[in-house]
């Protein structure tokens, strides 16, 4: 049975320190991006940033991508009413990019790093294998285990790295750097034990 660490307002699950996970990009090719049901989730304030940066976003897309995102929408509503990034025809995620292997890459982050937007990518993207779900008083931080990161859980496993330090510029990203340092001293106190 799983416990729960509080911090702050988050309930986290001790599963971010005892499981381990490294993302194998070599392994799956960055399937994260095609599997599942719907598009990454994405924060109220990621909206405008998509708006006022696509312009600039775009141009790192693939030319069918770039003409159904501006079609469709550069986010849209799920069936649960929440928002996601689009999803093209054929499944995979509108703002994926391919490298030369056939990987799939967020074509958002190669926009950040030659420095034309501010935006990494979304926050639901950047802490998986983590998924926040808010609730009115607390939010959940919970690990989401995945068939297709099997290679991740090997990677991690053999690199002795738990979840949440994979996780550690996601995590800083979402909460700051005093919240993480607080999770990475229940980790130290229960590994001391």
């Amino acid at each position: 049975m799983c416990s729960v660490i509080q911090i702050d307002d988050t309930l986290i699950s001790q599963d971010l320190l005892d499981q381990k996970f490294v993302c194998d990009l070599s392994a799956c090719k960055g399937a994260c991006c095609v599997e599942g049901e719907g598009g990454a989730p994405l924060e109220e304030a990621e909206l405008s940033i998509l708006d006022d940066d696509f312009q600039h976003i775009k141009a790192f897309l693939r030319p069918k991508a770039v003409e159904h995102i501006e079609k469709v929408g550069k986010y849209e509503l799920d069936s649960d009413g929440d928002y996601v990034t689009p999803l093209m025809p054929t499944k995979e995620c509108a703002y994926v990019v391919y490298d030369q292997d056939k990987t799939l890459k967020c074509g958002i982050e190669q926009a950040h790093k030659a420095g034309v937007t501010d935006f990494l990518k979304p926050i639901s993207c950047h802490l998986y294998p983590v998924r926040l779900k808010q609730y009115e008083k607390f939010m959940a931080v919970n690990f989401h285990e995945w068939k297709i990161c099997k290679a991740a859980f090997v990677c991690g496993e053999k690199l002795a790295v738990p979840v949440y330090q994979f996780l550690k510029s996601a995590l800083v990203r979402k909460f700051g750097s005093e919240w993480f340092e607080a999770l990475d001293a229940v980790y130290r106190n229960l590994k001391n034990k």
